[in-house]
């Protein structure tokens, strides 16, 4: 008679909408039905390896596609996204010239995904300041030229005003050639280069400004400077140049961008017979981007070790959880109450410990995060890592998919231990003590 009672409530309740199973793990978690010394610092310590799990994982990806992304931009801030030059010049700085009106220039802005295009030549050089000498590459540039990168990481002087028809003699140098050099403001050195003829040639430049992208090894060897310098080295006449720099709007479209142009452009000769070749960033610096691609490797498996230890963690203390409260099961069970809603019970229960892990671990991981992006106390070391402090991304999108595949991963995993509810004996359950 009682059970076919306590069956009729249950009917009721559902009939209603009364969620007892989420009642009753309320009731729990308040701790209204009585809770042992055992199972307190073991939900403690799920809970601290759920949040600093997390918190390891929201910081893990911040700083990877933190990093990613600083050098990506950097790299494409010295070289632009797509490069359109002569097939002979590919992986060289000592560039044949094509001529820079093309057909294409006019319209490759209608290409999906192009934003800007401009004009460039490159030419390999050694400058002399005192006692001291570097090896650089001069990259002229043009009235066209976007300089918001330079802008960007521009820490003395001005960038370069370059007008059509006159030529300047100030320059764009780096402060590591300007502490190489001791080099500043105004001031002048001397740079050789070798002609077509093997001859050496003496230029005396200005120096202009005095950027620092933090790229180490590119800034190393970029020069920038009036493109009319290098057509005059090479022996250039005013229409020609090494090549084109093609801008996009999305990085992770470089590859799709590319292969639009290559359409775009068809067979496209030069007048000497010379075919031009589309070559992308990641094509030129390949090892920098297959070395950041790398890079995910290392985040999976951090993510992967932090939800297996979670996982592990939670599966515990929900062991622990249902074997404090065996009595509950048993009465549970005798009153009625089918298994799935008994394991309900203790699902419910660990969900709420699963979403205040992630709680506190949003708060650790995205605290130390914006810290480190405000405060830069992690430095690095240029010449290894190409950037002087470590870069952070906060992406909402990231954190949030964290924070469902965690919680939706470790409350699946569940499922399994709360099996075990299944196999209480209710006259054994409430006799348990």
């Amino acid at each position: 008679m009682l059970y076919l009672l306590t069956n009729y409530t249950f009917t009721i309740q559902k009939k209603i909408n009364l969620n007892i199973e989420l009642f009753i793990a309320k009731r729990i978690i308040k701790g209204s039905t009585g809770t042992s010394n055992i199972s307190g610092p073991i939900v403690k310590i799920a809970i601290a390896a759920i949040a600093i799990g997390l918190a390891v994982m929201i910081v893990s990806v911040a700083i990877v596609t933190g990093f990613k992304q600083e050098i990506q931009n950097k790299v494409v801030g010295f070289g632009s996204h797509i490069q359109i030059m002569s097939s002979n010049s590919r992986y060289s700085y000592e560039t044949a010239p094509i001529d820079r009106n093309q057909p294409f220039v006019n319209t490759i802005t209608s290409v999906d995904g192009v934003k800007h295009i401009q004009q460039f030549a490159t030419k390999a050089g050694i400058i002399k300041a005192g006692d001291e000498t570097q090896g650089i590459v001069l990259k002229g540039v043009a009235e066209d030229f976007n300089w918001d990168f330079f802008s960007k990481h521009l820490e003395q002087g001005n960038i370069l005003v370059i007008i059509e028809k006159e030529r300047t003699n100030k320059v764009l140098i780096s402060s590591y050639i300007s502490n190489l050099m001791k080099l500043e403001i105004n001031s002048e050195f001397e740079a050789f280069f070798i002609d077509e003829d093997n001859k050496l040639r003496p230029r005396k430049l200005t120096v202009g400004g005095i950027y620092n992208s933090g790229l180490e090894e590119f800034d190393k060897q970029f020069v920038i400077i009036d493109i009319k310098h290098v057509q005059k080295i090479n022996y250039w006449n005013s229409n020609q140049v090494s090549g084109f720099e093609i801008a996009i709007d999305d990085f992770k479209r470089i590859d799709e961008v590319k292969s639009n142009i290559e359409k775009h452009l068809g067979l496209a000769i030069t007048e000497d017979g010379t075919a031009l070749t589309v070559q992308s960033i990641k094509e030129r610096y390949p090892q920098e981007f297959d070395w950041l691609e790398l890079q995910d490797i290392n985040v999976w498996v951090i993510i992967i070790i932090m939800v297996i230890v979670a996982a592990i963690n939670m599966v515990s203390s929900l062991l622990i959880l249902i074997l404090e409260r065996t009595q509950l099961i048993g009465i549970l069970k005798a009153l009625g109450s089918p298994n799935w809603s008994i394991r309900k019970v203790f699902l419910y229960n660990a969900a709420y410990l699963v979403a205040k892990g992630l709680f506190w671990g949003n708060l650790f991981g995205i605290g130390l995060c914006l810290i480190q992006y405000y405060f830069h106390l992690i430095p690095l070391d240029p010449s290894t890592y190409y950037i002087n402090t470590v870069p952070v991304n906060l992406n909402l999108v990231h954190i949030l998919l964290l924070n469902l595949g965690s919680f939706s991963i470790i409350v699946f995993l569940l499922m399994v231990p709360s099996m075990i509810i299944s196999r209480i004996s209710p006259i054994k359950a409430i006799q348990f003590n």
